[in-house]
């Protein structure tokens, strides 16, 4: 409780006499409190200062005057006999100290209300809410919220828990507020469009954006209407979650009803659409959002060029591109890209990129130049987006030509400029010109970064010079730089390629010594590395560990184990994998269906072969000459030769071109089926076909044919 003595000690500050205040009117000079009350009729309260009424009391408490000062009225104004605090006295009191965080006097003023039999209503509670939420109170705000009825006899309205909710989303205390509201419901007090709009902002920072779409039919049940907040929070988090069809037709209810969005809104759906890459609905969106008086940013532009050049739609993204240049360029949307600093040449180079990307490189030289003409000066992203370009065309001497244009205008390559000419020299295995860039580098003081050292390892490795790249890990790990999974993925592909196997796994163990987690490239390389050697069991063991890391198997993957079960005489595990891939989601590929239906005819299975090339073509693969040629050889083997060579007639109807190992097959089984004059018939037929016998054909020919003298070979 807080007592009259209490509150004094507050207001211990000294203060210029009350007596002053009654001087006569005569003084020269106006005192502090003359200056303090001068909106008052000063006269009038000289005459009657007898005493001082709640109502006068309110009036001096709204003053700036400081918080002792404030306590030190309050407490000489109660001292009066007869004299009672009304609750208006008390409310302006409370939201005074309640701006000044001084809440434990509120606590004690509180009780001193209730001991006064001061009946306590909501807006006295409100402003102690509002105070709790600027001091970063929002626990305190709720508990107040909950001791309103039981301790102080004051049901809270929908007012209160506005306030109390609003202070929870801002204090990021999004589950809190979910729970409040839901009391809120509990407790039969009817939310408003503003309680709507807190707690759906709040599901939406929860990620709960399913929830709070569907509060929208809730509100209706209420009688609210939505609202242009509600709507806009909602699209932003649809935005977020890349739901961009929604967000675009929650805008069309917006628009709809007449509920006017702001440019943000626009600009959120315009980048969803992009991002999923339904450019035209954004194109259209850009003009509807022009007709609505908003004008797109540079970045909302920069977004649609960069989508429709994701999309391959470069003609579309150069018109738009030529529009905001043009003359005939409206003149707030050339405000928005001067408002922007570089914002033309971030735009321009966007298309540039997805000219590059699309390998039109004398189109990006073409936009490179008008950029110049136009008084643009292209910075380090232009010049690397180009080279980089160049790099990929194996123009080499172009990049290098441009590397010396870039420094002739000021603008210093940096470490990307160089790792991008490093990579491009080191993937065409021109080792000499990458080593005149690392010493050029050095010269300027410039040393590889990871990037750098992982050009180098991969190029040398692609190249089987693996010591070499080995060298280079090295002295990587001695510069400081430690090797990503990229670098050991490298090093395994090149040890695994010269055939190096042991050393291959060895370094896979260094690679979880270092922390460094294994993915699907790492374990796929492994397992075909086992599985040239032939090792299949291994193959099988790798994968369980694969899976046992928490490293999803892929298409690659399961081909590979594909392979490795049917060389161990496991088809039906084989097919057990098919189907598990098609239950994970994962499609598979014609490798899957080519080993599985070789492993089947290896069986004698030919039939079962059949019906998985049926279930091919369902799935819509295209059967090619390796699935014919396994199906022939099943046939074959099974003594069906006619079924065989009715095969090779439909692989011509179809329009497939068969090889020599078709051949080689058919003229093989007729061989030892001693249908020798059929294999001559294949033979010709073959290289009538434009198909040339290989070594294995000669020799099939020829053991085959040496036994019967009465045949010649056919020239």
């Amino acid at each position: 409780m807080i007592k009259r003595s209490v509150l004094a000690k507050i207001s211990s500050r000294k203060l210029p006499p009350l007596a002053l205040f009654f001087c006569s009117s005569t003084q020269t000079h106006e005192n502090e409190w003359e200056k303090l009350l001068k909106p008052f009729d000063i006269e009038s309260l000289r005459q009657s200062f007898n005493r001082i009424t709640p109502a006068r009391l309110c009036k001096f408490l709204q003053l700036p005057l400081d918080i002792p000062t404030s306590v030190h009225l309050f407490n000489w104004a109660g001292a009066q006999n007869g004299y009672s605090h009304s609750f208006d006295v008390y409310c302006t009191l409370v939201a005074k100290l309640s701006e000044a965080g001084e809440f434990d006097a509120i606590d004690k003023l509180l009780q001193q209300a209730k001991d006064e039999g001061v009946v306590l209503r909501e807006r006295l509670f409100i402003f102690i809410m509002i105070g709790y939420g600027k001091a970063g109170l929002p626990g305190a705000a709720v508990k107040l919220l909950d001791e309103m009825p039981g301790l102080f006899d004051c049901s809270p309205t929908f007012r209160s828990y506005n306030v109390v909710l609003d202070i929870l989303v801002k204090t990021n205390c999004y589950d809190m507020a979910a729970k409040l509201f839901f009391k809120m419901l509990h407790k039969k007090v009817s939310p408003t469009t503003f309680t709507f709009s807190i707690v759906m902002k709040a599901l939406c920072a929860m990620n709960k954006v399913e929830f709070a779409c569907s509060l929208r039919k809730e509100m209706v049940r209420h009688g609210c209407v939505q609202d242009s907040v509600i709507n806009q929070t909602l699209i932003h988090a649809l935005y977020r979650e890349n739901r961009a069809s929604e967000a675009l037709r929650l805008l069309e209810e917006m628009l709809a009803v007449g509920c006017s969005p702001d440019a943000m809104t626009f600009n959120d759906v315009i980048h969803g659409l992009c991002k999923v890459g339904q450019t035209r609905e954004a194109l259209k969106l850009i003009d509807r959002m022009i007709a609505q008086g908003f004008t797109p940013s540079a970045l909302t532009y920069g977004v649609l060029l960069q989508g429709l050049c994701n999309k391959g739609q470069l003609d579309k993204a150069s018109a738009l591109l030529q529009k905001l240049c043009g003359k005939d360029h409206a003149t707030d949307m050339k405000a928005v890209l001067d408002a922007i600093p570089n914002s033309m040449v971030v735009l321009v180079n966007t298309m540039i990129s997805g000219f590059v990307k699309e390998g039109r490189l004398t189109e990006a030289k073409e936009l490179y130049d008008n950029m110049l003409m136009n008084g643009y000066d292209p910075d380090i992203y232009t010049y690397n987006i180009i080279i980089q370009g160049l790099c990929k065309e194996k123009r080499f001497w172009a990049a290098i030509l441009l590397l010396k244009e870039m420094e002739e205008k000021a603008c210093t390559p940096n470490i990307v400029t160089y790792t991008i000419l490093i990579d491009g020299f080191c993937k065409d295995r021109r080792w000499e010109e990458a080593n005149k860039v690392l010493d050029q580098m050095s010269s300027k003081g410039l040393s590889l970064n990871t990037v750098g050292y992982n050009c180098l390892i991969s190029g040398l490795c692609k190249d089987r010079k693996v010591e070499q790249a080995m060298e280079i890990f090295e002295k990587m790990r001695r510069g400081g730089y430690k090797p990503d999974i990229f670098t050991f993925n490298s090093l395994l592909y090149g040890l695994c390629q010269v055939g190096k196997i042991e050393e291959a796994f060895c370094l896979y163990d260094d690679l979880l010594l270092e922390g460094v987690i294994a993915n699907t490239v790492t374990y796929n390389t492994l397992i075909h590395a086992v599985l040239w050697k032939g090792d299949w069991q291994k193959s099988l063991d790798i994968a369980k560990e694969m899976i046992s890391r928490g490293c999803s198997l892929d298409v690659v993957s399961y081909n590979g184990l594909i392979k490795a079960l049917c060389k161990g005489g496991e088809v039906k595990t084989g097919l057990g994998m098919l189907e598990e891939m098609t239950r994970k989601g994962i499609s598979a590929s014609n490798v899957s269906y080519n080993l599985l239906i070789n492993g089947l005819c290896k069986e004698k299975k030919v039939q079962d072969a059949l019906e998985l090339l049926q279930e091919m073509l369902h799935r819509g693969f295209t059967p090619d000459i390796v699935t014919y040629n396994s199906l022939m050889n099943g046939m074959c083997k099974m003594g069906k030769m006619s079924q065989a060579l009715k095969l090779l007639e439909n692989i011509y109807a179809e329009g497939l071109v068969p090889d020599t190992v078709t051949y080689n097959i058919l003229i093989s089984w007729h061989c030892k089926a001693d249908m020798l004059d059929d294999a001559s018939s294949l033979l010709s037929r073959a290289v009538n076909c434009g198909i040339i016998p290989n070594n294995r054909t000669w020799d099939i020919m020829a053991s085959n044919f040496i036994k019967e003298p009465r045949f010649s070979l056919p020239l």
